[in-house]
């Protein structure tokens, strides 16, 4: 089974590549863009059987820094889906 994994900086915590790629859209003239995030996107293959409390302690100890980063999973079952 294939999973997709978006880890993002917290609410609040300072984004500077975010205010990176803002300040560069804007001065190739996208205007109103309010305010851009920047996060990593993981996929990995994982057992059918692997449980969303196993995908969660993988993200907590290992993927994400969870002092200033969140994360959300979707599992992509039966899909061929590729990004």
């Amino acid at each position: 089974m294939k999973v997709r994994i978006l880890v993002r900086l917290k609410p609040g915590v300072l984004d500077p590549q975010g205010r990176a790629v803002h300040h560069a859209l804007d001065s190739l003239g996208f205007d109103g863009v309010e305010d851009v995030r920047i996060g990593r996107l993981i996929e990995m293959d994982v057992a059918d059987d692997t449980s969303d409390a196993a995908l969660t302690r993988m993200c907590e100890q290992l993927l994400a820094n969870m002092v200033i980063e969140d994360f959300a999973f979707e599992k992509l079952e039966n899909s061929k889906e590729t990004a």
